[in-house]
């Protein structure tokens, strides 16, 4: 032991504690440390080194031998002044001395504790190297074990575990690190104090110093009213250090505790808990460990078969998919074949030769063949181990219990049982956390420890969770006893003492982790579990027990979801990955994980909990059906949504927290946004329902672009999608614009791929024939791709290209290919296309020559709301500045045909909360800015746009005699709502129908009784495409010198030419 001049000693302590007060108390922790090593069975002998007059005296004190540094300095052993090579030269003259096994501590730890003593020596004693003592940080090294052949180089100081760490990694020896928390409390300033007053294990040399002299009692007066002070920097979103954590286990106030605790979950989680819908597989029941209070484990006489068969556990998966689930849980014994012939016999029959092995291909069959999202308990992990089911889990997990060693103790819980040592399983999460697997751990409470043990238990968990980050939730559970087994008749925890620990766990990991208890083993007392600071219920089954807690069912989903509401929360799904995981899934997860998670995931990361998705026609989800079909609960309304909400309706600046915040909302914030937004709609537009009718012209579906979302132009090549590449003519153009006019439109909305022979002066033509075809046709055409694009072909600017449109014809521009308006979603979504500014120029350039544009957002793939948000208002800058924008038209990403859904790549489109949202939160930014919000029944459906039409929405767009981008897709509809379809539709959600022209306006009778009167449409003809593109002038028009030959006449049938006269 090495020891400064006790006077110089903890510089620290300086503002608080006086010279000889220093002196003294590093006195007594040293006699603390001296009177465990001089007692300890596994120690011969004890030096310590030192230059202090009084060290000597110390040292006799306890039978301990005495070097002085002086005489290792005057020897030469000491190469230059400092600790370690101070260090180096007493270990050199011990080890020249016979000694052959050495223990270099310091004498500031004074709650050591000859258990852990024990430990350190044992482990180095078994696996030879070197063993590291860390401190609370883990960053510095309280105690080092090693064999003289091995003799460390010494480098106590700043960063001294990794220092050591590193050379033994170097070396080639092997290497344990021990994070104990007698060893790893050396007191070096006041909080140090604090920790060590807080708990009961000092040393008595130490407690008594610190008693007699007053100094117990001088920082009991400078945390007088600790509580107080602790609550306010916690709900000021401060965490406690780990002495104020400490601190908090002889505080009792459990309902104190729980109003801050509370306060912290709503922080962190709004209105909203969730659970985990699962499978729960016990893949084995055999085990190595014999845990007193466990009745899973079992041993191969009590048992059918050692492993459940891979095609047992797929039929409970397919099963349970079909019901909802979306978790695989896989729970084993650990490593049986370690302790049972019975289970490597089984395991060679079926040619494996570990259990991880087998757990890893089922896992695998599991998540190809059902989908489910393999979450696995494996127990005790290697690192090798843990890389090779990363691939085939989205999660992991291991309960560390507790990290008292005492409870390994003869006649303790975990005494026989290996794996439940806390310092493997800590390992384990080490692990984990280094290979970034979104981990799952807690502690089990009632099983023997005390509240300071819980403490200390969740503040390794933090430890860990500092340095990786991975720990995606905190269990605490309550001990259940069960029959038959050596803890049958313990005492259960009282429902105090979980409510206590679950506040605890939330003060000490703070508001954004997750905290769950299960609500199996606290039926009738959720609320309260709530109350204390809960915000998750775990995985909870509709299908299989909790075998675990056999004795202990799985409460009903409904029940789950109306005790939650009791409680003014929110029940929602969540995945076995929780959606911050999720979020930022490159980091978290194997890429083989990808497609499935966002298969089964929204925006948020979230689970979709229901099978709607766009272009199909589905019911409204049963869980928002009910939401908008009941009153709002305002108690539940979250106050900083109603200020925000409030801002919109008073035409106020939003920021992007702002926006993001509105598109969050879930349960009864979702219910109270939706109606919002609709009440705003009845006072800025009233009743009437709008849609135009209108005809849909995409001239080609060639396209040079990699736009990974398009099926239009990149889709599978089937007849009844997207067909064959195919480039119309201008007489095909102009023979759909003099039917469409026949047929009662007002307006042609042409759009297409941009096929690589296409230049600004391809879309001059088209407005040419289309404006000769039918003088009086509105035209809305071209995106600003196709825009910039053209200007770009021509040479001339974006401006000049748009006059030139304007002149030719054009009316109006469609606000598509804006997809995201955030670079970030571009670069992965359309990354050869124009960028956002570019597409905002554009606009900005087209508002500016009085041409109206649409404004779009394409949503439900790769994006988050943040990105919603940002799409938002960037338009509401823009719409501020030029007023251009006519309509805003939500598009929902339809995945079914789309290339980056079919390569794994993006989500299954919005889900219905998501898409209603998107229209709700619309009409509320855009209030005073645009006033009319669209469904587009094309990607909604009936119903869907039934609901889109309380949600905020005034008009339906467009009849679209023909739609070939959303049916390229793989939607079910696109084929035309005819203005009898249209306006039973909108009679149908108790709305007027009126029928408009592009610019809102009104039709004239003549143009509505064509359309009500209209006759089939002919069948298309789609000329193949070739490399050169076809020409869209007909031969009507002589544009530039050339020429157009008339085409052959086309004789009518006779009872069109009668329909049409007599229409006449």
């Amino acid at each position: 032991m090495p020891l400064k001049s006790l006077a110089q000693a903890k510089s620290r302590l300086a503002a608080v504690l006086t010279p000889d007060q220093r002196s003294a108390l590093v006195e007594a922790m040293v006699r603390d440390v001296l009177a465990v090593l001089s007692e300890h069975s596994l120690i011969d002998t004890v030096t310590l080194v030192s230059d202090d007059p009084d060290a000597r005296r110390i040292a006799a004190d306890f039978g301990a031998s005495f070097i002085a540094e002086s005489q290792l300095d005057a020897g030469g052993q000491v190469s230059s002044r400092g600790l370690n090579p101070v260090i180096s030269a007493a270990v050199s003259r011990l080890i020249t001395g016979g000694a052959r096994r050495l223990l270099v501590l310091h004498g500031d730890i004074p709650a050591l504790q000859a258990s852990e003593l024990t430990e350190a020596l044992e482990l180095q004693a078994t696996r030879n190297g070197l063993v590291i003592g860390t401190d609370r940080q883990r960053q510095g090294t309280n105690l080092l074990v090693f064999g003289a052949e091995n003799c460390p180089h010494f480098s106590f100081g700043p960063g001294s575990r990794a220092a050591h760490q590193q050379w033994a990694e170097r070396s080639r020896h092997s290497v344990q690190v021990l994070e104990r928390p007698g060893i790893a409390l050396d007191v070096d300033d006041v909080e140090d104090l604090q920790c060590l007053l807080a708990g009961s294990r000092g040393g008595r040399h130490t407690e008594a110093y610190l008693a007699s002299s007053g100094l117990a009692r001088a920082l009991a007066g400078k945390s007088e009213d600790a509580w107080e002070r602790l609550k306010n920097k916690l709900l000021a979103g401060y965490s406690p250090s780990d002495a104020e954590a400490l601190s908090l286990s002889t505080f009792t106030d459990t309902a104190a505790l729980a109003d801050v605790a509370g306060a912290q979950r709503d922080c962190g989680h709004g209105n909203v808990l969730t659970y985990s819908r699962k499978v729960f597989i016990p893949l084995t029941h055999l085990c190595r460990d014999v845990c007193h209070y466990c009745t899973f484990a079992q041993t191969p006489k009590n048992i059918d078969q050692p492993y459940m068969p891979v095609e047992q556990v797929l039929e409970l998966c397919r099963h349970g998919a079909a019901m909802g689930c979306q978790e695989a849980l896989f729970t084993l014994g650990e490593k049986p074949e370690l302790r049972y012939s019975t289970a490597r016999k089984a395991l060679a029959e079926m040619g494996y030769s570990s259990t991880l092995e087998y757990l890893r291909d089922v896992a695998s069959r599991v998540l190809a063949e059902t989908g489910l999202l393999p979450h696995i308990n494996a127990g005790c992990m290697t690192a090798e181990e843990i890389a090779s089911l990363r691939p085939v889990s989205a999660s992991m997990g291991i309960m560390l219990e507790s990290a008292s060693r005492r409870l390994c103790e003869k006649g303790m819980p975990h005494y026989g049982s290996p794996d439940k040592d806390p310092a493997v399983r800590l390992e384990t999460l080490e692990l984990a956390g280094q290979a970034s697997v979104p981990f799952t751990s807690g502690i089990l409470i009632g099983i023997g420890e005390t509240r300071r043990e819980r403490i200390e238990s969740l503040l390794a968990l933090r430890a860990v969770h500092q340095r990786h980050g991975h720990l995606q939730e905190v269990i605490v559970q309550n001990f259940r006893a069960k029959p038959n087994t050596l803890m049958a008749r313990a005492p259960e925890p009282d429902l105090q003492e979980l409510l206590w620990t679950i506040a605890v766990a939330r003060l000490v990991f703070g508001p954004q982790m997750n905290i769950q208890a299960p609500p199996n083993l606290s039926p009738g007392v959720l609320p309260q579990l709530v109350a204390a600071g809960i915000n998750d219920w775990g995985g909870v089954s509709p299908l299989t027990p909790d075998h675990v807690n056999p004795e202990a069912p799985w409460p009903h989903l409904d029940n789950l979801a109306r005790e939650t509401a009791a409680a003014g929360k929110f029940l929602d799904q969540r995945l076995t990955i929780y959606p911050a995981y999720v979020r930022r899934a490159a980091e978290w997860l194997d890429p083989a994980l990808l497609p499935a998670v966002l298969n089964h995931s929204d925006a948020m990361g979230y689970a979709r909990r229901d099978e709607w998705v766009p272009g199909e026609e589905r019911p409204v989800p049963v869980v928002e059906a009910a939401l908008l079909a009941s009153p709002v609960q305002n108690q539940a309304v979250d106050p900083e949504l109603r200020r925000i909400v409030d801002r919109c309706r008073a035409k106020a600046a939003l920021d992007l927290a702002d926006v993001s915040r509105l598109f969050e909302s879930r349960g009864a914030d979702f219910a109270y946004l939706v109606r919002a937004a609709d009440e705003l709609r009845q006072e800025v537009v009233g009743d009437p329902v709008s849609y135009v009718v209108n005809r849909n012209i995409n001239y080609t579906n060639v396209c040079y672009f990699k736009c990974q979302f398009c099926a239009f132009s990149k889709g599978k090549a089937s007849e009844n999608l997207r067909g064959r590449p195919y480039d119309i003519s201008g007489e095909e153009i102009a023979r759909r614009c003099v039917e469409a006019w026949e047929r009662g439109a007002t307006e042609v909305c042409m759009q297409g791929g941009i096929h690589p022979d296409y230049t600004g002066q391809t879309y001059l033509d088209i407005l040419a024939t289309v404006r000769a075809a039918t003088p009086e046709m509105h035209i809305h055409a071209f995106s600003p791709l196709e825009v910039w694009q053209g200007a770009h072909t021509l040479g001339v600017s974006v401006r000049e290209f748009l006059l030139q449109l304007q002149q030719a014809g054009l009316n109006t521009l469609p606000g598509t290919a804006a997809e995201v308006l955030h670079d970030e979603v571009r670069a992965t979504l359309c990354p050869d296309k124009l960028n956002s500014q570019q597409w905002l120029e554009v606009m900005e350039a087209a508002h500016g020559i009085g041409l109206r544009t649409t404004a779009t957002i394409m949503y439900g793939h790769i994006e988050t709301p943040a990105h919603w948000a940002h799409h938002l208002l960037a338009l509401r800058d823009l719409q501020q500045r030029t007023g251009g924008f006519t309509e805003f038209v939500p598009l929902p990403f339809v995945h079914m045909e789309a290339p980056m859904y079919l390569r794994g790549r993006a989500r299954r489109g919005p889900t219905f909360r998501e898409a209603l949202l998107m229209h709700a939160v619309a009409r509320l930014v855009f209030n005073g800015l645009i006033d009319n919000i669209q469904a587009s029944w094309v990607k909604m459906g009936e119903q869907g746009v039934a609901a889109c039409l309380a949600a905020g929405c005034n008009d339906l767009g467009g009849t679209l005699m023909n739609e070939s981008i959303t049916r390229a897709a793989g939607s079910d509809h696109g084929q035309e709502w005819a203005p009898a379809k249209m306006e039973a539709q909108i009679r149908a959600a108790g709305r007027v129908s009126r029928m408009r022209n592009t610019l809102y306006g009104e039709v004239c009778g003549s143009r509505r009784l064509a359309a009500f009167n209209a006759l089939p449409l002919v069948a298309t003809e789609n000329a193949t495409a070739t490399k050169s593109a076809s020409s869209k002038l007909i031969a009507t028009l002589q544009l530039d010198g050339r020429d157009s030959s008339p085409p052959a006449p086309s004789a009518a049938a006779g009872d069109q030419v009668f329909l049409l006269a007599a229409s006449d």
